[in-house]
């Protein structure tokens, strides 16, 4: 017998939701928010110790909860909350049922299955290969099985994504083009199924070598392969981290895109060219030609780098445009004065789009050119430039989304209002600082990969300038801030799920209302340029250009310092 179904309309935002996708969506978020306090937990031992004068864990002990940090922050936590993301925007943007919800609950529990074999494996000992477990170095037979469950139950819930797409294109519940924050959580759909599709070709074999019927693996194969999984994680967050930015500009404005068409183009190009970025690790590497290298971090990224500029000019012009249209006209930016600063999905937002663009863009574009790679490659500025694009750009926009979804899918009241205004501020602004540091500290050759700065009186240990150890210093001491702005979206988040005063819910249906022609901005088609509507985002835009101008050539001429001319 069929199992039913209801749709219930929120009272708050309008949305309507189906009751199965209601709980796949809460259940996936649920589990991301666990495994982002289990990788906080195991961060506060990473910035102790690279503090070098606390220099906490030992060496043995570094790596290994540092290998678990990696994972449950940069696999676990992001995609679980993705795949929330994903039935959120097909099922309840476009008012439609959940695709196969049976086996959507089949992909949660291998997902789940998955990240807890992984996770114990680390804790066991004997799997502190970091998150990208080189080979020939040897994890567990459970380190890499858990990591292909992981892996295959979120291919399922990817398709089970595109199955509800066309569920909703049966049905007729939407008309035209699908919303704008729909086709973006498609293009990160798309670029999972390449990196999810990435991470299994590799780590089957790897297992299967883990458990000796594999008599080897290549590791400059792997290595090239495994990166289309291991940066190209990240492209599925770029993509639903901006998908994001365009609903917040919607609920918390009624901005309406800038341009629609200009808008999905760019995601288009995500979809073409930013995998590609995934290059960039193996600039160092002898066992992929120059030509390839070239070719994949200049001319065919700089397309995806477009892409990523036009989101960050059209997401705050949108909000500018919406602002002047309400009579903040006075000035470049008093639409930006009179923004909603207290409300922590709009302040989360903006922090993450200022950082995202400042700290992960620039740096990211400058670490994708192959002779200024070989300043940084392997210092600590790589970590530096990711915390700047996955922690200030991905994980601060989803923490700011959380707090639009606890009254609205979670039908809850956050707790401590005042707390909750104060969070996106004190964890964005410490991670600010936290990325800063660690580029500075990267650029004067602090190593990524060693557990110990001053190498442990080791033969031939190099006595670094004191402004290393300043900047080290730094890092440890934003670090611990940082993570108490994440322990506090902890508490914030499972406190208003536990204590929470409930949202008065309106009564169910057996059928979903389609979309109105009225129905916010988020679900509606906008279409042409509206011009030089937006002075004060072209200004921002120029000060980044210009930042971006400045910071390429001073690593250029930092460049021509290190190899003189004889």
């Amino acid at each position: 017998m069929a199992t039913t179904t209801s749709y219930r309309t929120c009272s708050i935002s309008g949305l309507q939701f189906e009751s199965r996708a209601e709980k796949l969506i809460a259940a996936n978020a649920v589990a991301g928010v666990v495994f982002l306090l289990i990788g906080g937990l195991l961060a506060l031992g990473v910035a102790l110790t690279r503090w070098p004068s606390v220099h906490w864990l030992q060496a043995d002990k570094f790596y290994q909860v540092l290998t678990a940090h990696g994972l449950n922050m940069l696999i676990f936590w992001m995609i679980f909350f993705e795949i929330a993301l994903l039935y959120f925007c097909a099922s309840t943007l476009l008012r439609c049922r959940i695709a196969t919800p049976k086996i959507a609950w089949l992909a949660f529990a291998l997902m789940l299955v998955g990240a807890a074999m992984n996770n114990v494996a680390v804790y066991q000992g004997a799997s502190s290969v970091m998150m990208t477990s080189y080979v020939p170095m040897p994890a567990t037979p459970s380190f890499y099985l858990g990591l292909v469950l992981f892996a295959v139950g979120a291919l399922i819930g990817c398709f089970v994504f595109f199955g509800t797409l066309v569920v909703a294109k049966r049905d007729k519940t939407y008309e035209g083009s699908i919303p704008l924050v729909t086709f973006g959580a498609v293009t990160a759909a798309i670029i999972a199924v390449f990196t999810i599709a990435s991470g299994a070709i590799i780590l089957v074999p790897t297992w299967l070598w883990s458990i000796g019927v594999v008599k080897e693996v290549d590791p400059l194969i792997y290595r090239l392969v495994w990166w289309g999984l291991g940066h190209s994680s990240q492209q599925i967050n770029v993509a639903a981290q901006i998908s994001v930015w365009y609903l917040v500009a919607a609920v918390a404005f009624g901005a309406k895109p800038m341009s629609e068409r200009v808008s999905r183009g760019a995601f288009l190009l995500y979809i073409l060219f930013l995998q590609l970025a995934s290059a960039h690790h193996l600039l160092a590497d002898p066992g992929v030609s120059t030509n390839w290298k070239v070719l994949n971090t200049s001319y065919f990224m700089y397309f995806a780098v477009l892409a990523s500029m036009i989101h960050g000019l059209t997401v705050p012009g949108a909000m500018e445009v919406a602002q002047r249209q309400k009579g903040f006209t006075r000035g470049l930016f008093e639409w930006l004065r009179r923004a909603p600063w207290g409300n922590p999905t709009f302040s989360g937002v903006f922090i993450s789009i200022i950082g995202f663009g400042f700290l992960g863009g620039i740096s990211g574009v400058m670490m994708g050119t192959e002779q200024l790679n070989m300043i940084i490659h392997n210092t600590i500025y790589v970590p530096g430039h990711f915390h700047a694009t996955v922690v200030v750009g991905t994980t601060l926009t989803f923490m700011a989304l959380t707090y639009y979804l606890l009254p609205v899918l979670f039908k809850r009241e956050v707790i401590n209002p005042g707390l909750a205004k104060l969070q996106p501020y004190l964890f964005g602004l410490a991670m600010y600082v936290f990325c800063l540091v660690m580029m500075g500290a990267g650029t004067l050759g602090v190593p990524r990969r060693h557990w110990d700065l001053g190498f442990g009186g080791m033969p031939g240990a190099y006595e670094w300038p004191g402004a290393a150890y300043l900047m080290m210093g730094l890092v440890g001491i934003s670090g611990v801030v940082a993570i108490i702005g994440g322990a506090l979206y902890i508490y914030l988040t499972v406190g208003t799920l536990l204590w929470g005063r409930k949202v008065a819910v309106a009564g169910a249906s057996a059928q979903p209302t389609p979309i109105p022609p009225t129905a916010p901005t988020l679900a509606a088609q906008s279409y042409g340029s509206l011009g030089f509507a937006a002075p004060g985002t072209f200004v921002l835009a120029m000060v980044f250009l210009v930042s971006f101008v400045l910071y390429y050539f001073v690593n250029w001429k930092y460049l021509s310092t290190l190899w003189g001319m004889s």
